[in-house]
């Protein structure tokens, strides 16, 4: 993580690791649900580089603990996914004109911050489009793991270490706000 905020960038992942991080420095607990994510989704953002996008990707997507239960019901513990983070109560985020369909320069960590990115379809998608639901390249979900170490130690990481190597200039160029 000290190398993502020395060089002011990282990937998608990295950057919300950064995310996860600070928010347990706060005191605030998190957790990652896993997701396997169909290759294809990346397709619109790497055009030139299909050839090297995995078929199946594992999303590490952050969770955070927003509401401490009581200690006699743990089971009401709210959870609030890195997806509706930026969002007030009851707010519905989005622009009319489009949600995020992972084409052009802004990344899914970017478009967090302006419109939903749901993984299950049960969103009221503010875009007329639907972009923001991203159900169907849903693939698998993993569950929850405290951590995303856990969850990648279980399933494994998509790319291996080489690859992820000579994809991260382009996986991690620079982004504005990191």
């Amino acid at each position: 993580m000290s190398q993502i905020l020395r060089l002011g960038r990282g990937s998608c992942s990295q950057r919300m690791a950064v995310l996860e991080a600070v928010a347990r420095a706060w005191g605030v607990p998190s957790r990652v649900r896993g997701l396997v994510v169909d290759g294809t989704f990346w397709y619109p953002r790497f055009p030139r580089l299909r050839r090297l996008v995995p078929d199946q990707v594992v999303l590490a997507w952050p969770e955070f603990l927003v509401d401490e239960p009581p200690e006699a019901d743990r089971s009401a513990a709210r959870r609030l996914p890195v997806s509706e983070l930026f969002a007030g109560a009851g707010e519905r985020r989005g622009r009319a004109d489009g949600g995020f369909t992972n084409a052009g320069p802004e990344t899914l960590f970017e478009a967090l911050s302006r419109t939903s990115v749901d993984w299950d379809g049960a969103t009221a998608c503010p875009a007329s489009d639907g972009s923001c639901d991203l159900s169907a390249y849903l693939l698998t979900d993993l569950g929850h793991f405290d951590s995303r170490d856990e969850l990648f130690a279980r399933h494994g990481q998509t790319l291996c270490g080489p690859a992820r190597f000579l994809a991260e200039p382009v996986l991690g160029r620079r982004a504005a706000g990191l």
